[in-house]
């Protein structure tokens, strides 16, 4: 069986506090309801089944899953975050390498179980940048998870099998930066939900081309051309050069922390979550087979019940999981190896260059020597979407930006004052001068709409009449577009383009940072928002505007940075849930 996704969204949540979009997403909460049991593997004998009426203790018998960490030898939790970023990747690549006692034909074995894929789906692909002045360069790695419900093992996992041969979404999205001297990583995770541009793309197993679209939810990239399309809309979205790709599914998941053993989570108070039937006693227990499955769908019983909740206890599930892979003793039995080295690639698709053993063993041996206390996860900063402000978010105009530019001038998040890498030889060159006005051609969308009120008629024509009043006289009005923009953009396709592009941003008034790379662009396009309904100066910024940072703000607050350098242990108990 090939393995595409995991559950959950590890920071990718939508707007906490959001209605439930039951019907229109992967993660409806159908998918929280008790499906088919999965029997637990290697359970206690004497441990009771979690009773389905989700009571108050059944027959006082010990609940399934209590501590059990005095009989492992377990001190205090380890940190959430810790070796986050190896889970699919060095202990994973590891544990399958050491399986060489079986010989040449068992490794090529391994190599046929990975699911292997184009690193890119897009019709616009960005270059490499060249390493720094030490030879060196970062490593960029996209981690999916979809819904997948193909397959009978991932129904059980994720319930809904009515979405079984459905259009398949990766809720599931985390870019893993690696810095250039390997001194540190940061992981960005974005909401499932955020309005983004996505490229056109061509799924390498069909041939189908989808077109381009101005705006939809990241997580639908996904269904567009496979993990290919996303990475390439992700390239599209920050401008980050992104070398890898890893995607595993429901069963992986669990087929790994079954295969060693059981995974250690914890929680602060009693928790019983009838939806997803966890039933588990305050502080720390052992989690395998059914239960498993229980903690990775539960969402209504953590924190708030919204998906920032599910996401941290997922995460915890996820890096704890890392720990027992790195600890077990399976690593000293043949026969527990080689069922891990099974579940581990079984569970992979990787992009064509990562898809043998050897090349996921050296990337793994490539970043396992990060510390722990330099590798950093943070949620894309977002805002509600204007045009959808209960559903659906937009990454923050004022913070996303600098983040991204954070990423490829490799300044690490824990250390946001620290100066951007020195440019390479081939960067340090002068920038060409921009074409003369007269020789680039611009079209002008007029995207003022929004819910709450109508485009403003003849907007762009007035735009355009002021470009070639400035000397644009190739400036023309789109009159085909129907979509509605919050904010205003000059958008480019090629990076030869850039200079132009922030010519005319200049020219007009609008700030630099309002200039955007967009492959499906041809030539330039002005695009007029919603916040530029009247005049041809653009308007100028309020000297404080609301939910924008004072200069001196860092980029990224240190409270919404989750560091392996530890924090919280145990997950936090929605009060009603509680017994």
């Amino acid at each position: 069986m090939r393995r595409s996704g995991i559950p959950g969204e590890d920071g990718t949540g939508g707007a906490p506090g959001t209605p439930d979009r039951a019907s229109e997403l992967g993660w409806d909460d159908s998918l929280y309801e008790r499906g088919p049991a999965v029997p637990a593997q290697r359970s206690a004998p004497d441990a009771p089944q979690p009773r389905d009426d989700g009571g108050d203790g059944g027959d006082g018998g010990e609940p399934p899953g209590a501590p059990r960490a005095a009989a492992r030898g377990r001190g205090k939790p380890k940190p959430r975050w810790r070796r986050v970023l190896v889970w699919t990747a060095g202990s994973l690549a590891l544990l399958v390498t050491g399986v060489g006692v079986a010989g040449y034909l068992y490794l090529e074995h391994l190599n046929g179980n990975l699911t292997k894929k184009p690193r890119s789906a897009g019709s616009g692909d960005l270059e490499k940048p060249p390493p720094n002045a030490a030879g060196q360069s970062p490593l960029n790695i996209l981690l999916l998870g979809s819904d997948s419900r193909d397959g009978e093992e991932n129904q059980q996992l994720g319930g809904a099998r009515d979405l079984a041969g459905g259009p398949v979404r990766a809720d599931v999205q985390m870019l893993l930066h690696a810095s250039a001297d390997r001194s540190n990583i940061s992981v960005v995770s974005i909401p499932r939900d955020t309005q983004v541009a996505i490229p056109e793309c061509t799924d390498p197993d069909s041939g189908e081309t989808f077109p381009a679209v101005e705006a939809d939810s990241i997580n639908n990239a996904l269904a567009r051309g496979g993990p290919g399309c996303v990475l390439a809309t992700w390239e599209q979205l920050t401008g980050v050069y992104i070398d890898h790709f890893m995607m595993v599914d429901f069963a992986g998941v669990v087929d790994m922390a079954d295969a060693v053993g059981g995974v250690p989570v914890c929680v602060e108070e009693n928790i019983d979550d009838p939806k997803s039937g966890l039933r588990l006693t305050a502080g720390e227990s052992v989690i395998e087979g059914e239960q498993a499955l229980q903690w990775l769908r539960t969402r209504k019983g953590f924190a708030d019940g919204s998906d920032i909740g599910r996401t941290k206890a997922q995460q915890m599930y996820l890096s704890n999981m890392v720990e027992e892979l790195q600890s077990s003793a399976s690593l000293t039995n043949t026969g527990e190896l080689m069922d891990l080295a099974e579940a581990a690639t079984n569970a992979l698709t990787v992009n064509n260059e990562l898809g043998s053993v050897q090349a996921l063993y050296d990337l793994g041996t490539d970043l396992r020597e990060v510390p722990n206390d330099r590798i950093n996860m943070v949620t894309l900063p977002w805002q509600p979407d204007p045009t959808n402000p209960d559903v659906t978010v937009i990454p923050d105009p004022s913070r996303a930006p600098d983040l991204f530019e954070m990423l490829r001038t490799d300044v690490p998040l824990d250390d946001q004052d620290a100066e951007p890498a020195e440019p390479t030889p081939e960067e340090t060159e002068e920038a060409p001068d921009p074409s003369p006005p007269a020789e680039v051609a611009v079209s002008v969308l007029n995207e003022t709409g929004s819910e709450l009120q109508p485009p403003v008629d003849g907007r762009a024509g007035v735009l355009t009449d002021e470009l070639v009043r400035l000397g644009y006289t190739q400036a023309v009005t789109d009159a085909t577009t129907v979509e509605n923009s919050p904010t205003t953009e000059v958008r480019y396709s090629e990076e030869a383009d850039r200079v132009d592009a922030e010519a005319l941003a200049e020219a007009l008034g609008i700030p630099a940072e309002r200039v955007m790379a967009s492959p499906e662009t041809e030539g330039l396009a002005l695009v007029i928002g919603e916040d530029w309904r009247e005049g041809t100066a653009f308007p100028e910024a309020s000297e404080e505007p609301e939910g924008e940072r004072a200069p001196d703000e860092p980029t990224i607050e240190d409270d919404e940075i989750i560091s392996g350098s530890g924090g919280d242990s145990c997950m936090p108990v929605n009060p009603v849930y509680t017994w």
